[in-house]
């Protein structure tokens, strides 16, 4: 389903995108509509798949996960198979939090959460090195992470903007 977005569609998103647990009333007092035809217009985001969900942004360090990680891997063979087949086995490893399919040098991009650095290595040699295909991987350890902004850059600040 296509979706035309109007300014006010471009608020609602960057709003969501903002505080996804803001009721429908908030939303609507913030981008300057009454509720109900906010919440259908929510909902019109979700239908078209604009919206695919809702999700909490969590403190991994204060849960224990110390350590990200990225992960660059190159595979031997790059048939649409054999890349498919290393994206299916990389659904199945919990510590791989994102993973990206590159052109260049590498084949994939992983990135990594772990407790500790034994345990990303111990992942690193008892699964990814040792996975089917794998002819080599990179790996480097981030120092602090610097931002985290999730989704899109939407330019749009309020309901004075048409």
């Amino acid at each position: 389903m296509a979706i035309e977005l109007d300014a006010t569609d471009w608020r609602i998103l960057k709003e969501l995108q903002a505080d996804g647990r803001m009721t429908n009333i908030a939303l609507a007092n913030r981008i300057g509509l009454s509720a109900p035809p906010c919440l259908r217009r929510v909902r019109a985001l979700e239908e078209a798949g604009l919206i695919s969900g809702y999700t909490a942004l969590i403190d991994e360090v204060a849960l224990g996960y110390a350590l990200t990680a990225f992960a660059m891997v190159r595979l031997h063979n790059q048939a649409e198979s054999d890349l498919r087949a290393f994206e299916n086995r990389v659904l199945g490893w919990p510590l791989v939090r994102e993973a990206y399919m590159l052109s260049g040098e590498s084949d994939f991009m992983l990135k990594c959460i772990a407790r500790d650095l034994p345990e990303f290595q111990s992942f690193v040699l008892d699964a990814l090195t040792s996975a089917p295909n794998v002819a080599s991987v990179k790996t480097f350890l981030t120092i602090r992470r610097t931002k985290r902004e999730p989704g899109v850059p939407i330019a749009v600040t309020g309901p004075e903007e048409t």
